[in-house]
């Protein structure tokens, strides 16, 4: 029977994607499973997997179309079969419900206990008007091709529709910039000259920019942090890798990963969502790992992480990390997380605080394992200390419980056999 292949969401704030290519043509067999075409989200180049069968009947979308999230892609079936039916549905502006991506974001996303997350979602958009701003797809393409956010253009059509007359006003004289500073809003003007250089942002920075600043703004972040004696973590890392290949070897993020995800086991609550009236607790436990990647960072996430082995936690998260730096990363890659961490250890970094990504309720933010000296027993020694501090959504938990849950993650690294049973 046919059936869509329809845009994926992608992302927590995502509304819409560029389809940059078909890899399939019209009449080749589709596998389920299968590469079917390269989706642009805000953040990376991700590949849609089909999640359909048959014959690849008919394209409803060319290259370089923006898509809203729901929207029909192509329609696959079987072959000779007759999809006049899906065709006439389409016409009349018939989407299929779009496969809402687990609440999180790079990015990451959570999936809820019973139900894939969507009513953590933010207001429902119609894929009529991707991000709710009536744009005609002409004004859309022109304020793409030239970086313009039409939630800052006026439009002149019916019922405030945005027109491309109004995009190309918009560029003939942008309004000046808004910084938001500690004082009230001021304006910047950009400079010009040879003084300076002006770079327009990349999509992942935007979208860094404007989930970071709403997270700030929004969310009451408060932070602990702890230190750790690493001593025997990194001892048994050192035995686990003897044994090997150099493709499978653990990572020290690797152990940290697996620690946090047993700790929440205990924590349901850093696990979780706040919800406006409600705290939405998480089943699963995925833990999404920041991943630096040109022009910014994504966030991906290993799948039942308190459950996993360690070595499938290292290879997992090699293949995502890998594939994100290649900017080839899976939608189930980025989709799923329920909490994150940010390890900037490699960086000679002594401890640092992070940003809640909405909508978890928390982040663990790691330092490097470094050599210092230590007082061990009344005696001054040398030892190996790592510090972590955990940034908290203060709507979902309270001081003392993230303390709590650094002293299991803490407990969990000094003992690091446990991560193995």
């Amino acid at each position: 029977m046919a059936d869509y292949v329809v845009m994926p969401k992608l992302g927590f704030d995502m509304r819409e994607g560029v389809l940059n290519q078909w890899l399939k043509s019209v009449g080749e067999t589709v596998t389920r499973g299968e590469v079917l075409a390269e989706i642009e989200s805000d953040k990376a180049t991700l590949e849609l997997e089909s999640q359909v069968e048959g014959i690849l009947l008919h394209v409803l979308e060319d290259a370089g179309a923006i898509v809203p999230i729901g929207a029909n892609l192509a329609i696959v079936g079987e072959e000779g079969e007759d999809f006049s039916a899906l065709l006439s549905a389409e016409a009349a502006g018939v989407t299929a419900d779009a496969p809402a991506e687990p609440v999180a974001e790079a990015a990451s996303s959570a999936p809820a206990p019973a139900t894939n997350g969507s009513a953590l979602t933010a207001a429902v958009v119609s894929s009529e008007f991707p991000s709710g701003v009536k744009a005609t797809p002409v004004a859309r393409r022109v304020a793409r091709e030239n970086g313009v956010d039409l939630a800052q253009v006026s439009g002149s059509g019916p019922d405030g529709r945005i027109r491309k007359a109004d995009v190309e006003a918009y560029l003939a004289s942008p309004p000046p910039i808004a910084v938001r500073t500690g004082a009230p809003a001021t304006t910047f003007t950009v400079p010009e000259g040879d003084d300076v250089e002006v770079i327009e942002t990349t999509k992942l920075r935007q979208a860094i920019g404007r989930r970071m600043t709403e997270s700030k703004t929004t969310v009451p972040h408060f932070y602990v942090t702890s230190e750790v004696d690493m001593e025997a973590a990194m001892a048994l890392r050192k035995e686990i890798n003897a044994a090997l290949p150099a493709e499978s070897k653990v990572t020290v993020n690797d152990l940290i990963v697996k620690a946090t995800a047993l700790a929440l086991r205990d924590f349901p609550n850093l696990n979780a969502s706040y919800a406006g009236n409600e705290l939405v607790r998480y089943n699963n436990i995925n833990i999404g790992t920041a991943v630096a990647v040109e022009g910014g960072l994504l966030t991906v996430v290993q799948k039942n992480t308190d459950k996993a082995k360690l070595s499938t936690i290292a290879a997992d998260n090699k293949a995502m990390i890998g594939r994100a730096r290649d900017g080839r990363v899976k939608p189930d890659d980025i989709q799923g997380a329920t909490f994150t961490t940010s390890n900037l250890g490699a960086f000679d970094v002594d401890n640092f605080i992070a940003i809640i990504n909405p909508p978890d309720a928390a982040i663990l933010a790691v330092g490097s394992a470094r050599m210092v000296p230590v007082v061990v027993d009344g005696e001054l020694t040398v030892g190996t200390r790592m510090k972590m501090t955990i940034s908290a959504d203060h709507r979902v938990t309270d001081g003392a419980e993230a303390a709590q849950f650094l002293q299991t993650v803490k407990a969990l690294l000094e003992s690091p056999l446990l991560l193995l049973l």
